[in-house]
């Protein structure tokens, strides 16, 4: 006999992650002999560096698989400390940064550190997929800031001082950002920072860091040391499987988030913050030759758009993702993207999982090899030319 569970409204509430519906269909589609190109996720081919796999092989042959401190390794926090020093010329204490699993992980204790029932947090729409997830699941209510594609994705400090409430707590900035791959400047920071005073801390997902092709990101730290940066090893150092993030911190922060991760999740594994180290400090010339290998093939994927007759208004900056307009094709990026994924075997995400700004977009990922990105590009290609004659 089968009881039934009683699942709680939160959980039925969720809504699913597109990107993993079509990625485990198209795994179905290639279980049955189809070729699919993914163009989907967010996740480097490229392999973790060798020194960092080294580094994180050597760690376990050491014994470096018990819990560290609750903050994680002094040596590690100190390396962010450095990093954040060299790159953006700020100052933090060690005793500021917690070490945690993954990015999302210092994403959820920050917003369990920061709401109440009712609180608010803005955001930029379109969005990644999860941050309304993460707000909601501490009874925190997402405030949606429209971007236009015609204003490249940019956010509006007159826009988001209109959506200010005495329930603010908090801004989220992600730059660059996913999914359009827009950067912010440093004139736009500053004045998001100086509407944000008394109104709400501003939380920076700075986890494409590194990955920008026109200049470099600027951190929210180099305007305003109240502010909480969220950063992780997955993108730039290809470690997504490492489950490795951290969080800098105000100080007023740092006691209750450090009970979160004391209750939560102890600590984050000890192999992988002494691999962490390694990519902190041994992989610049790495880390400079596949920013280049990202940047070669940005300007393949624009250029192959544009010959296919698609307008691309607002072109990334970094990150790994361009936002597509389909609108001319299909006004539903859902109905797009399966029937793109079942007539072509291309794997896009539809651009509806990141807001209803994203509605008749599609993100396309060049985080795969080039001959795979030329093939699913071809097939796009194909593909819109048979839709047109439908």
């Amino acid at each position: 006999m089968v009881r039934r569970i009683r699942i709680s409204q939160r959980a039925r509430s969720v809504s699913p992650f597109l990107a993993m519906e079509v990625s485990e269909r198209a795994a179905e589609l290639q279980r049955s002999g189809q070729s699919i190109v993914h163009l989907e996720f967010g996740e480097p081919d490229l392999e973790t560096p060798a020194v960092v796999v080294e580094a994180g092989i050597q760690a376990l042959r050491d014994g470096k698989t018990r819990y560290t401190h609750s903050l994680g390794r002094l040596e590690l926090r100190e390396a962010i400390v450095a990093w954040y020093k060299r790159r953006y010329g700020v100052d933090i204490s060690p005793e500021c940064v917690v070490v945690t699993v993954g990015s999302s992980g210092a994403m959820l204790l920050t917003f369990a550190a920061l709401l109440d029932p009712g609180s608010e947090v803005l955001m930029t729409d379109p969005h990644y997929a999860c941050y309304p997830k993460f707000v909601s699941s501490f009874e925190g209510i997402p405030v949606c800031v429209p971007v236009r594609e015609e204003d490249g994705f940019q956010l509006d400090p007159e826009a988001v001082e209109q959506k200010q409430s005495r329930q603010t707590r908090a801004l989220v900035l992600n730059s660059p950002a996913n999914p359009t791959g827009a950067v912010t400047g440093p004139e736009r920071m500053k004045e998001l920072v100086r509407i944000s005073e008394g109104k709400g801390v501003i939380v920076s997902d700075e986890v494409y860091h590194g990955l920008e092709y026109d200049g470099e990101s600027h951190s929210i730290l180099e305007y305003s040391p109240d502010a909480i940066v969220i950063n992780g090893f997955s993108k730039l150092f290809a470690m997504t499987g490492w489950r490795l993030g951290y969080a800098i911190l105000p100080g007023s922060l740092i006691r209750p988030i450090q009970k979160l991760q004391q209750n939560l999740f102890i600590s984050a594994p000890d192999f992988a913050q002494v691999a962490a180290i390694a990519a902190l400090t041994r992989t610049e010339d790495e880390i400079l030759r596949r920013r280049q290998i990202f940047d070669r093939r940005c300007r393949l994927v624009l250029e192959r758009l544009k010959q296919m007759g698609l307008q691309i208004l607002a072109e990334p900056a970094g990150a790994f993702y361009v936002f597509v307009n389909i609108k001319r094709w299909n006004d539903s990026s859902l109905d797009f993207a399966f029937r793109l994924l079942e007539n072509a075997g291309v794997a896009v995400t539809p651009g509806i999982d990141f807001g209803n700004q994203g509605e008749g977009f599609i993100r396309i990922s060049y985080a795969n090899s080039e001959e795979k990105i030329k093939e699913g590009l071809d097939r796009l290609d194909n593909f819109l030319h048979a839709e047109e004659r439908i």
